[in-house]
């Protein structure tokens, strides 16, 4: 058995083919982000993997399109997207599957 801590990751990203890795695997990765209001990411998009992004607590806006609590937005390679916290959020996100910089600003 091994632990971690969440603090401990990149942005929160804890499933992946990077490090720090709660588990390595190129077969995805898995995130959980806390955003403070205001907080947004730059617009950006995947040239091979598909995110999907769940709003856990509080609300957000990505492309204009405020999500939340329970909202689940799929983004499929090459939509590019933004993203605004409009409230303290937590979101979990799963992308696939896990290719190093496949992330590329719009």
């Amino acid at each position: 058995m091994k632990y971690n801590n969440l603090d401990d990751m990149f942005k929160g990203w804890f499933v992946g083919d990077f490090a720090p890795t709660a588990l390595a695997t190129s077969a995805c990765e898995v995130a959980v982000k806390r955003y403070k209001a205001g907080e947004k990411e730059d617009r950006h998009f995947h040239k091979i993997g598909t995110e999907v992004t769940v709003i856990l607590h509080g609300s957000a806006a990505m492309n204009g399109v405020v999500l939340d609590e329970g909202q689940i937005v799929t983004i499929n390679p090459g939509e590019a997207t933004d993203f605004l916290a409009i409230t303290d959020v937590t979101t979990v996100v799963v992308k696939t599957p896990s290719v190093v910089n496949d992330k590329y600003t719009s």
